[in-house]
């Protein structure tokens, strides 16, 4: 009877693993698919614009120093744009990044430049609370947000503020793709975003299996913004650009995903920032599509394969299984890095690929059992509805 019940386990457990391991290496082959057709749509899609380039206020919310920070700023200030005004918002006067601030404002002009130093705290989330305060300051009706650790090329404003011109598009969005990353730990967060979250939003968008709006990196009228609450509403979520995107789909308005890539560049100071920051990444997909996140344990097709060939005890069918999984999941991460983000610095670091699949799925369960999460040094209770509340200071 022993001997039943355990066989009957075992092949419980064969068919568990087998179908996130099947499901996983079906939809890699997909996530390519899309990357040709996003690709092949690119090149034939008319690109809409304004006759005259409209004002604009690029937001960029700073809390402290970061690596690359410079050159980060800067190429915000050294845009091939007519009018536009850089915000840049802190919320302690007595932040280390102020000096730089002031450096970079000296240098291109208290026209081009504003150091807005304000200490708003309308909500639990830092980063909306930053912005309120550089909203202050804000001297034009189209507004860009864009995080302090982008780094972007000479046309990133002509490129985001282009789809605005449709009064049917209520924001605009641009992909990113982290880069700069030294260390071995900083190597698997860059895997994390471009070979898997990249991946996925890319899938997402060609496909239209689902809706996003991407945060790092937005442009938005600000009568929008008036209409879905101000950046006041957002205040307590803590996937406040997926709030935003909703609210703006509720308006009958479009978010449009610019098929174009800023860098976001790594800045991780040891590996215990690494592994918090993993399980903040799931934490943000779980709060922002609960269902959606807890499907994608059908996709992960490496961590499953390998709990396949241990039940199965190592046999032929396991290594089998193991043989096309590994090679299949290298292969198409790198056409996905390769050839949709022209990202060489992934293509080198792939040999880590695996070991962070394997890594994912712990996160991925801990993102369903953490009801905490730190950020910028404060812990915080995640409610049901995605929403932030102050714990204390870990």
């Amino acid at each position: 009877m022993i001997h039943h019940m355990a066989h009957l386990l075992r092949h419980v457990l064969e068919w568990l693993f087998l179908i996130p391991t099947i499901g996983g290496s079906v939809y890699a082959v997909l996530c390519v698919i899309a990357i040709f057709r996003l690709r092949g749509s690119t090149r034939n899609k008319s690109k809409s614009t304004f006759e005259c380039w409209p004002s604009i206020t690029v937001l960029k919310p700073i809390h402290g120093l970061e690596k690359n920070q410079k050159e980060n700023l800067r190429s915000t200030c050294i845009q091939d744009y007519p009018e536009f005004q850089v915000v840049f918002s802190v919320q302690d006067p007595n932040d280390a990044a102020i000096p730089l601030l002031r450096e970079i404002q000296q240098e291109f002009g208290t026209q081009r430049v504003t150091v807005a130093i304000e200490n708003c705290r309308v909500g639990t989330n830092g980063k909306i609370n930053n912005m309120i305060g550089g909203l202050k300051h804000a001297r034009h009706d189209i507004l860009v947000i864009s995080d302090s650790d982008i780094l972007l090329k000479p046309d990133y404003l002509k490129t985001i503020v282009a789809p605005l011109s449709d009064p049917e598009v209520g924001c605009a969005c641009t992909l990113y793709k982290a880069a700069g990353a030294d260390t071995w730990f900083e190597k698997m967060e860059l895997l994390t975003l471009n070979a898997d979250f990249m991946a996925n939003v890319l899938f997402a968008h060609v496909s239209g299996a689902s809706k996003f709006c991407l945060g790092a990196s937005a442009a938005l009228h600000r009568s929008t913004l008036e209409q879905i609450g101000g950046l006041e509403a957002l205040s307590d979520y803590l996937v406040e650009d997926y709030e935003m995107g909703r609210r703006i789909w509720m308006l009958g308005k479009k978010v449009s995903i610019v098929p174009y890539f800023v860098d976001t560049i790594v800045d991780l100071k040891n590996p215990a920032q690494w592994w918090s920051h993993q399980v903040y990444w799931d934490q943000n997909t779980r709060s922002a599509r609960p269902l959606a996140f807890f499907a994608t344990a059908l996709i992960r097709s490496v961590p499953f394969s390998i709990l396949y060939a241990i039940v199965r005890l190592g046999d032929a069918a396991g290594l089998w299984i193991l043989a096309g999984v590994f090679p299949l999941r290298l292969l198409s991460a790198a056409m996905v890095m390769g050839w949709g983000l022209r990202d060489r610095e992934g293509l080198r670091s792939l040999g880590l690929l695996i070991f962070r699949d394997i890594s994912s799925l712990a996160t991925w369960i801990l993102a369903f059992t953490k009801r905490t999460t730190v950020w910028r040094g404060t812990s915080f209770v995640l409610t049901r509805d995605g929403r932030l509340v102050a714990r204390a200071r870990p």
